[in-house]
């Protein structure tokens, strides 16, 4: 692949993701499509997490043949799958200080196979699914690329997917409503959501702090909009909740599974607290009047980034409670460890302890070591042998 310089007229964002490196740096990465002064491209910015911003001016642009139209990130960092209108590439990520390098790779199993609507990696890197617009789920055991599922008609045609925490489960949803559950090692369906008929099943998130084994979906129910939830332990709605009053185009969920992040046709986004399921973010017309068509959650800060296709990416820093730092707990430890250290000695000092009893009148002190010696001497001496 040849690095192109740079252009002063970049066409406009298609896709972005996040990249967490393994060495904790963090990058993001804008697909734009082709324009009249630009060929298609992908750009790798880098974030700083002090300001909350991405830098004005990329580390590197790579040219593609086709508009990059959906990113799917490998957990390690190192690699992540571009999808085009023909199918879908392979990138492997060097980086070494300033200087990067991006190789692309073919995914055979992947090539011309048309526009791919929906990627995703499962949480421990194992499996890729792609959902095509034709209706076609795939599978694949990574990186060996070795197919587990290929299914031409899973859907009339994807409308979003999703893959749970514990890399069991891959749950799709299509244009028409409907919803189904594919068991991924088994390679096969297992079970279709119920609805009533006037329901229809949008987007689809699992829960993500390992605790409660939930599904979450948008669910337009008789012209209004809702989010509901499952139990996956039996596929079974537990209830339903309306938190954003408007037509919902793109559900997503924070890597710590604390926030539900949903985009509205007009342009409107909200952050939803999962746990007490209130919104806590609410950013009006934040795209003005442009449907979004992607939320997507830092990894280690309250930050997201929305796009429409009309304003491209936006980065939002998110007005919801911040949570501790690895080194802010550390410091709690500590400072806990200290204060009940002072608090045992006051008590030492202040206390008629056993070890500090006061001597009465008629019993004059004598180190301690001496008297078990003594004592020990006089043991040995009354002994018979």
């Amino acid at each position: 692949m040849e690095k192109i310089e740079a252009t002063t007229n970049p066409g406009p964002v298609t896709c972005a993701a996040w990249i967490r490196r393994p060495e904790n740096r963090l990058l993001v990465i804008y697909g734009r499509s082709k324009n009249f002064a630009s060929p298609s491209m992908i750009e790798i910015f880098s974030f700083d997490a002090k300001t909350s911003s991405i830098s004005d001016d990329p580390m590197a642009r790579f040219a593609i043949s086709g508009d990059p139209l959906g990113f799917a990130v490998h957990p390690s960092g190192d690699e992540f799958v571009c999808s085009t209108a023909n199918g879908c590439k392979l990138f492997e990520l060097n980086c070494l200080d300033s200087d990067m390098k991006l190789m692309a790779r073919d995914i055979v199993p992947l090539q011309s196979i048309g526009l791919q609507k929906c990627l995703a990696f499962s949480t421990d890197g194992s499996r890729l699914a792609t959902g095509g617009e034709d209706g076609h789920l795939r599978i694949l055991e990574w990186p060996s690329q070795h197919i587990l599922l290929d299914e031409p008609k899973a859907h009339k045609a994807f409308r979003d997917m999703d893959i749970s925490l514990d890399s069991e489960f891959l749950a799709s949803t299509s244009t028409d409503g409907s919803a189904r559950i594919w068991k991924i090692n088994d390679g096969v369906p297992l079970t279709a959501l119920t609805r009533n008929a006037d329901e229809k099943i949008e987007c689809c998130r699992f829960s993500r702090d390992g605790t409660k084994p939930f599904l979450f979906c948008t669910l337009e129910k008789g012209g209004r909009m809702v989010i509901a939830v499952w139990d996956i332990s039996a596929w079974r709605k537990v209830g339903y909740k309306k938190l954003f009053r408007k037509a919902t185009s793109v559900l997503s969920v924070s890597l710590d599974g604390k926030y539900l992040g949903l985009g509205s046709t007009d342009g409107d986004m909200c952050v939803v607290e999962i746990k007490k399921m209130e919104v806590s973010h609410w950013s009006k017309k934040l795209h003005l009047g442009a449907c979004i068509s992607a939320i997507e959650f830092c990894p280690s800060e309250r930050v997201v980034i929305s796009l429409s296709r009309q304003w491209g990416a936006m980065v939002t820093k998110l007005n919801v409670p911040a949570d501790w730092k690895e080194w802010q707990i550390y410091l709690l430890l500590l400072c806990l460890f200290l204060a009940s250290a002072v608090a045992f000695y006051m008590f030492y000092e202040n206390s008629d302890s056993f070890w500090n009893f006061p001597l009465g009148k008629d019993q004059p002190a004598r180190p301690f070591l001496k008297a078990l010696v003594t004592e020990s001497q006089f043991a040995d001496d009354q002994s018979p042998w």
